[in-house]
Formats: C-alpha cells, structure tokens, sequence
C-alpha cells in the first residue's frame, strides 16, 4: 500500500524540511567535493585561478561599461536625430509657404503694375485728345 501524502502543507512544514535539508547538506561530514559545488570554490587552493577569474571578469566589467557608455551615446544620438528630424520638417513648412506667400506677392505686384500702367495710358489718351481738341479748335 502507498505512503499517504499531505495534499496541503503548512508555511511551517515547508520553511522547517528546507532549513533541515540545507543543514543536512552542509554538515561537516559532507567530503571537499560536495563543499565545493554547495558553497563555491574558496581557499588558496584556487589562488591562481581566482586571480583568472578576477581578471576576466574585470575585463568583461571594463566591456560593460563601454557598452553601456555606447548605448548612452546611441540614445543621445537618435534624440539628435530626432530633433533635427523635427527641425528639417518644420524648416521645410516654412520654405512652402514663404514660395507661396511670394507667388502671390508677385501676382499681386505684376496688377498693380498693369493698374499703374493702365492708369498712366489712359492718362496719356486724355491728355493727348485734349491737346488735340484744342489743335483743331484753332
């Protein structure tokens, strides 16, 4: 017949079989090569290896640092170039309707222009059929 399990377990039950285990596992009967893999390489045993390690992970340190750095430099240069982006656009706006305010301008010129030149003929026409009026009255 098979062993009856508790189907719910109780906070206690569970802290009080982990805190057992780990002291059943780290027990000073327990050989080197459990220590090791339960609590990580120590002594001098691992000097020059640790010294490696040191030096590697200072490297790879060093690496993070400059990635970060260039990924800081990234993100700032994308918000430049957003920003420009936005500045070119709006620069942009502002080139059309300067050309088109200036196309209109330059009808609006070219009329009055014909107004002045109409105006001055018509002017030239009276006075010339004045003068003419008067000729041949004499």
């Amino acid at each position: 017949m098979p062993p009856k399990f508790k189907r719910h377990l109780n906070d206690d039950d569970v802290t009080g079989s982990v805190k057992s285990e780990r002291r059943n596992l780290l027990e000073d009967d327990s050989d080197e090569e459990e220590d090791f893999f339960l609590r990580g390489p120590s002594g001098p045993r691992f000097g020059p290896r640790n010294d490696k390690i040191k030096h590697v992970q200072n490297q790879v340190d060093e690496v993070i640092d400059v990635m970060q750095e260039n990924i800081t430099k990234v993100i700032e240069r994308g918000e430049r170039l957003d920003e420009l982006q936005d500045k070119s656009e709006s620069l942009s706006d502002n080139a059309t309707a300067f050309s088109n305010r200036s196309k209109q301008l330059r009808r609006q010129m070219w009329w009055r222009g014909c107004k002045i030149k109409a105006i001055m003929a018509l002017v030239a026409a009276i006075l010339l059929l004045v003068i003419i009026s008067k000729y041949l009255s004499d």
